[in-house]
């Protein structure tokens, strides 16, 4: 938050009304999106510790109790970071958005969903679950997925986020809002362990663990239709052929 609120000030000192284009977050949206079959759309409340040390890790109807269909999120979904990670990409684009709104640059922010590929980090738990668990291959150790594994999620290889972040940059005239960057084809947590395990050299079968970490959210995938009609953008790499990829890749140290 401060690095970014450096960052605008300084733009705004400079008159600078450049295009902005800022690495948010698919965090911002919190829970995913939910359909009741009684209630239609609705906000599951956050889960809380009695929940899921009992295992119950989807989230049910607030009104009514019965269980909820996860749906694709679009862009003008509510807002609702859920951990303090999310809560600091939501502010920046808040800061950014406001930096727009008083120098007239335009601003766009590309809500990247679970970016994974070749150079991602090893040994960081900051880099998202797809490095930890190549770390762990790495390391020869099996990938340890917490809850059930059933959580779904939208993993999108990083040359397509570069394809998206070259997009933003260059449109003619630049194009303002946010966007979500990712493959429009979710999948679950599970899965992946196991593609990317598969793939790897010798690799250890994943152990689903039901161990659960306070703030996670269960489901959260995106619709890619606004970035396709606006930016043009869409993620090209299979996770067939990324997970592959990724499973033989170099991490970096």
């Amino acid at each position: 938050d401060l690095g970014t609120a450096v960052l605008v000030r300084e733009l705004a000192r400079r008159n600078a009304s450049a295009r902005l284009v800022l690495a948010s977050s698919m965090v911002v949206y919190g829970e995913g999106r939910y359909r009741c079959p009684e209630d239609g759309v609705v906000r599951p409340p956050p889960r809380d510790r009695v929940q899921l040390e009992a295992k119950e890790f989807e989230p049910a109807c607030p009104r009514c109790g019965r269980e909820l269909v996860p749906e694709s999120v679009p862009e003008d979904a509510p807002l609702e970071p859920r951990n303090v990670y999310a809560a600091t990409k939501l502010h920046q684009e808040q800061l950014c958005a406001a930096f727009g709104r008083e120098t007239g640059a335009p601003v766009t922010a590309l809500r990247l969903h679970n970016v994974y590929g070749p150079r991602m980090p090893r040994d960081t738990p900051y880099a998202g679950v797809a490095s930890i668990f190549r770390s762990a291959l790495e390391s020869g150790a099996a990938p340890r997925v917490f809850e059930d594994g059933r959580q779904l999620r939208d993993f999108v290889h990083v040359r397509d986020v570069a394809d998206a972040f070259v997009r933003a940059l260059t449109a003619e005239p630049p194009v303002a809002g946010a966007f979500n960057v990712a493959s429009g084809e979710p999948r679950s947590v599970g899965d992946m362990a196991a593609a990317l395990a598969s793939a790897f050299a010798e690799g250890r079968s994943p152990v689903v663990t039901g161990e659960h970490r306070l703030g996670d959210v269960r489901h959260v995938f995106a619709s890619p239709e606004r970035a396709a009609g606006r930016l043009g953008f869409r993620a090209r790499i299979s996770f067939e052929d990324g997970m592959r990829e990724f499973a033989q890749a170099p991490l970096r140290l």
